[in-house]
Order: structure tokens, then sequence, then C-alpha cells
């Protein structure tokens, strides 16, 4: 039921008066009340949805809640133990033949959420967790990639509070970690909610990660993509040396396997790919320029 428009479930516009609220609901309620439909769930899902819509728009906190919000942001904010809560069943079937019966339908139709006892309409609420909370974290790229440790300071229940994290290896942009009961307590005696940290990375000056791979460029020049090269190339356990082949062409991709990032939960790792760049010089001096020619000359 939940995300229901309720003015819909209702047939009323929302300028609706609570006078108009209660008439139609009244209507509603004595056409699909079980006692008049036996064994018809859909009567039964509709019964539910009328009063779960009549215990909202009845309430003005709650309506004033629904109309800002909206219904997907109402229902980011009640639960259905909070939307029954408080809510007058004996008022709301009054003269209509609910007695005190209505409780036991309510319980059933309900899935036993609700019971006797406490409360404003004879039910009481049960307990509920705490809400979650979430918390904005930046690492750097390579606390990313290799893992760490962070000191986090948040404020819970009013207090700031602190504890160390242990970032996973191969975390990436928008990864959570779950930190069980540190977020808002609950008010009805249940469980504390949890913490979770939305990580975002830092981009790095060297390196450009898609997955578990890793991409570097590196440029050399004229002769070396023509002769060939041995150079040192980052990596993130340190610089290891490549052959660069004879006649490479730019944009080629020399592969370095498993020197890449580690994947979350298990010990592979991808790659990292060197794009080779060739370095064209803007410039030459006059013994530059003439031996360039001379390649011209000998089809080079």
């Amino acid at each position: 039921m939940a995300q229901t428009d309720y003015y819909k479930a209702l047939g009323i516009e929302k300028g609706a008066s609570a006078d108009d609220i209660k008439k139609a609901f009244r209507k509603l309620a004595v056409k699909y009340h079980p006692d008049r439909n036996p064994d018809n769930k859909g009567a039964e899902d509709k019964f539910k949805e009328i009063n779960e819509a009549y215990a909202v728009l009845s309430d003005s906190e709650k309506k004033q809640q629904y109309d800002t919000f909206g219904s997907s942001g109402f229902h980011n904010k009640y639960s259905q133990e909070d939307i029954f809560r408080g809510f007058d069943f004996g008022n709301a079937y009054k003269d209509m033949g609910g007695g005190g019966g209505a409780e036991d339908i309510f319980s059933r139709l309900f899935g036993g959420s609700f019971g006797r006892g406490g409360g404003r309409g004879g039910f009481r609420s049960v307990q509920q967790n705490g809400a979650d909370h979430e918390m904005e974290l930046t690492i750097s790229f390579r606390d990313a990639a290799q893992g760490a440790e962070k000191q986090v300071a948040f404020r819970r229940n009013g207090q700031r509070e602190e504890l160390k994290v242990k970032i996973p290896a191969g975390v990436d942009n928008g990864s959570k970690i779950r930190i069980s009961g540190k977020g808002a307590q609950s008010d009805s005696g249940g469980s504390a909610g949890d913490l979770f940290l939305i990580l975002h990375v830092a981009p790095d000056p060297v390196f450009v990660r898609d997955g578990g791979d890793l991409f570097v460029e590196r440029p050399i020049s004229f002769s070396a993509a023509c002769l060939g090269v041995s150079l040192d190339v980052p990596t993130l356990e340190g610089d290891k040396r490549i052959k660069v082949p004879a006649g490479i062409q730019p944009g080629t991709k020399i592969r370095l396997k498993g020197c890449g990032i580690k994947s979350l939960g298990s010990n592979a790792k991808g790659d990292l790919f060197v794009k080779i760049a060739v370095h064209i010089p803007e410039t030459l001096n006059a013994e530059q320029k003439k031996l360039v020619e001379e390649l011209a000359e000998k089809g080079l």
C-alpha cells in the first residue's frame, strides 16, 4: 500500500474538507468492509487502502507532511506503524457498527502488527529500530585501491563520536560501508540504526581507473618509437621497467598483468595498461632539422 495516492484512494480532491474526507471514508468503509465481502481479496485490499488513507488525511500533522513531501517522501518518514499510531478506530467506525471488533479486524488484516492495549484507539505500536544515518567520506585514490584505516567523526543523538573505520582495498566511488548500531537510537525499545559511509574517491594525477584496471600514459620520442626503448612506468607497488618494441604505433597499450586494483571480496587483481604516446617536438634546431630532412629524403 505504500506509495498509494491517498486522495485518489478516497475519491476526493486534495482541497477536500475534514468533513468531506470523513464522509468519503465512511462510504467506502461500508462498501468494502470485510463483513460484507467475505473471502474477497480485492475488497480486503481496498479496505486496508482506504483505512490507511483516512489514518493520514484525518490527522492534521500527518496530512500536512503528506501534502508537503508527497507519497514517496512521506513514506520515507513514516512506517505503517507510524501511520496508524494514535488513530482513533472507535471514532472512525462510530455509528457504523464497527464496535470493538474493529481492533480484531485490523490485527488480522495488517498481519498482527497492531495489538490491544495502550494507545488512543486501543492499539499499541510495535518496537521499531532506529533510523539509519548516511555520511559522505572522501578518500585518496591509493587508499581506495590499497585499503586503509580512517578516523571518522560524526554526530549521533546530539553527541560527537569518533571511531576507526577499515576501508577495504578495491572500493570505488559510491561504495558504502555499513557500521552496525551507529545510527539513531530507537524511541520504542528497538535496536539502533546503522551508519552508512558513502565513499568518494579523489582523482589521481597519474592513474585512471576503469573497474579493476588502471591506465597510465607515457610519452616517448620519435626515435624511441622507431628503434624501441626500455622505460620505467609507475605502478601502485612502485616503478616497473618495460620494453617498448621498435616500430610501436602511437596509442598502443602495453599490458602489465595483475598490476591493477584488487577486487572487493577476492584476491584477484586487474591489469595496468601503459598507453604509449609519441612526442613530436614543436621546434627543431638547425642540426635536428637537417637530420629530419635527410630522413624524409630516404622515405622515413
